[in-house]
C-alpha cells in the first residue's frame, strides 16, 4: 500500500493536507514491473495519473517505424495527468529500463484531487506546460529532419539517373573516340580524292544536324528504315549489321545513300570495304553519348539549381518571392513521389506579383501540402494547384482527390499533435507547421474545405506584409 512519506517525496504532493494524502494512499492502486515491460503504448486509450515510487521508465514515440526516445521518468516522478485533462489517446510509449514500483489514481479521483486544491492544480498545469514544449520541441526537430530526409531521398533519387548517364557516357565516348581516330588514320593512308571524302563528310554532318535539331522519326517509320537497312547490310556483308542499324536509322539515313557512297568499296579487300559505314555508326553514336550526358547534366544542373532555389540559400531570411517558382521547385523535389500516379494540374495565375515571404519557410508549407495530398490519395489520383489575385492578397489552393476529412474532425485539423495518420506515420505537427509559418510568418489564413473524393487546402498571404516582423 502506498504510504504518506512515499508521496511527499514528490513536492506536488507536499502541498495537500494530511487527510487528503490519506484519501489519496486508500485510492492508490499498485502496479509492479520488471525491466522491460510496457506500461502504456503509443495511441493507446488513456488510464489514471501514475506516481513512480522506484526504478526508470524509458519515454519513447513511434517514427517512421522505429522507436525513438523522447525522455524518460526517473522515481520519485508523476506522469498521465495530460491524457487526463485532454482526454486524447496515449502520444507515447512508456516502458521500463529497471525494474519499477508505481501506483495508479484513477482519473475521477486525480480531477477531484486537482480542482480542490488550487496550488496541486498549478504545479500539475506547469508540468503540462513544460512536458508538452520538450515533447513539441523534439517532434518539430524530428519533423525537420524527416523533412530534410525525404528531400535528400528525393533528390538522390532524381540525380541517380541523369548522373549514371553521364558516367555512362563518358565511359562509353573514350574507346569510341579512340577508334573514330584510328578510323580515319587508316582511311588517310589510301589517299582518297578530296571529293569523295566531302561526300561522307556531308552525309556525317547531315546526319549530325538531324540530331541535334533533336528532330523525331515516327517508332513504325523508324522501325521500318532499321528493317531496311539491316537488310541491306546483310546482303552486303557487313558483320554484326544489327549493332549498326540503330545510329544510322536515328540520323535519317536511307539504303539508298549508302549503296551509293559503297558502291566504290564493294570488291575492296581490305577493311576499308566496310570501314565507311562503321565510321558513320560510330560518329552518330559518339554525338548520342554527347546529348546523353550533355542532358544528363543538365538535368543534374536543373535539380540543383531547384533546391537552391527551394532552400533560398544564396538570398536573406525575407525576400520577394514568386510563389509559382516556390511551387515548382516543390514539385521538382517531389517529383520522385509523383510520377507512379499522381498527376498535377495547374491553373496558374500568371500575371501575380511577388511577395515579401520568407521564402524557405514558404516552401515548406507547399512541401507539407503537396506531400499531404499525396499521402491522402495513396500515390494515386489528380493534386490541382490554382493560383489568384483576392484583393490585397495572393490565393493558392491545394486540391486532392483523396478519401477526405471527415467532417467531426476538420475544426482540429490544425492542432499540435492531432493526426488523422495511424501510429508512427504522422507526428501530427505537419499542419501546425504551416498555420504557424502562414499565420504568424506571413500574416495571413488558411482553411480547409473537404469532402469526399476532394479534399481542398487554402492559403491567403498578403500582396504587402508591411514593415513590421511577426513572431513565429
Amino acid at each position: 500500500m502506498l504510504c504518506i512519506e512515499e508521496l511527499l517525496q514528490l513536492e506536488l504532493f507536499q502541498q495537500l493536507p494530511e487527510s487528503r494524502l490519506n484519501w489519496i494512499c486508500d485510492r492508490a492502486e499498485e502496479i509492479k514491473l520488471t525491466k522491460g515491460e510496457v506500461l502504456v503504448r503509443e495511441g493507446d486509450i488513456h488510464r489514471g495519473f501514475f506516481i513512480l515510487i522506484s526504478g526508470n521508465m524509458g519515454i519513447t514515440r513511434l517514427s517512421e517505424g522505429i522507436q525513438m526516445p523522447v525522455g524518460q521518468h526517473n522515481a520519485p516522478a508523476f506522469f498521465g495527468e495530460i491524457q487526463i485533462l485532454t482526454d486524447d489517446l496515449v502520444p507515447v510509449t512508456l516502458q521500463t529500463y529497471t525494474d519499477c514500483r508505481l501506483y495508479e489514481i484513477s482519473s475521477e479521483n486525480f480531477l477531484i484531487v486537482l480542482h480542490e486544491c488550487r496550488n496541486f492544480e498549478r504545479t500539475i498545469f506547469q508540468a503540462v506546460r513544460n512536458r508538452l514544449r520538450g515533447l513539441e520541441s523534439f517532434i518539430r526537430n524530428r519533423e525537420k529532419m524527416a523533412a530534410l530526409g525525404t528531400l535528400a531521398a528525393g533528390l538522390a533519387h532524381e540525380l541517380n539517373n541523369p548522373a549514371a548517364a553521364v558516367v555512362r557516357s563518358l565511359q562509353s565516348l573514350i574507346p569510341a573516340t579512340l577508334e573514330l581516330q584510328r578510323m580515319n588514320l587508316v582511311y588517310g593512308q589510301r589517299n582518297v580524292e578530296d571529293e569523295h571524302t566531302a561526300q561522307w563528310q556531308q552525309v556525317r554532318d547531315d546526319g549530325y544536324e538531324f540530331l541535334l535539331n533533336n528532330h523525331r522519326i515516327e517508332p513504325l517509320t523508324l522501325m521500318d528504315r532499321e528493317d531496311a537497312l539491316l537488310d541491306w547490310l546483310e546482303d552486303y556483308g557487313v558483320k554484326d549489321a544489327g549493332k549498326l542499324v540503330e545510329p544510322l536509322a536515328t540520323a535519317n539515313i536511307q539504303p539508298e545513300l549508302l549503296e551509293q557512297l559503297m558502291a566504290r568499296w564493294r570488291d575492296d579487300s581490305t577493311e576499308l570495304r566496310d570501314m565507311g559505314i562503321r565510321w558513320l555508326a560510330l560518329s552518330f553514336d559518339v554525338m548520342m553519348m554527347i546529348q546523353s550526358g550533355l542532358r544528363g547534366a543538365e538535368r543534374v544542373s536543373e535539380l540543383v539549381k531547384s533546391m537552391r532555389s527551394y532552400s533560398h540559400l544564396d538570398r536573406g531570411a525575407r525576400q520577394q518571392v514568386d510563389i509559382h517558382q516556390g511551387i515548382e521547385d516543390t514539385l521538382q523535389l517531389l517529383s520522385h513521389k509523383l510520377k507512379y500516379g499522381v498527376k498535377v494540374k495547374r491553373v496558374y495565375d500568371r500575371n501575380l506579383p511577388q511577395i515579401p515571404a520568407y521564402g524557405s519557410e514558404l516552401n515548406q508549407v507547399w512541401t507539407n501540402l503537396i506531400d499531404n495530398a499525396i499521402a491522402a490519395m495513396s500515390g494515386k489520383g489528380t493534386v490541382e494547384i490554382i493560383t489568384l489575385k483576392k484583393s490585397d492578397r495572393i490565393v493558392v489552393k491545394i486540391i486532392d482527390s483523396g478519401i477526405g476529412i471527415p467532417l467531426e474532425v476538420q475544426s482540429r485539423i490544425f492542432e499540435p499533435f492531432f493526426t488523422t495518420k495511424s501510429v508512427g506515420e504522422g507526428s501530427g505537427l505537419g499542419l501546425d507547421v504551416v498555420r504557424r509559418i502562414v499565420e504568424n510568418r506571413h500574416r495571413g489564413a488558411i482553411f480547409l474545405e473537404s469532402e469526399p473524393g476532394k479534399t481542398c487546402f487554402i492559403v491567403c498571404l498578403p500582396i504587402n506584409m508591411g514593415n513590421a516582423e511577426s513572431e513565429q
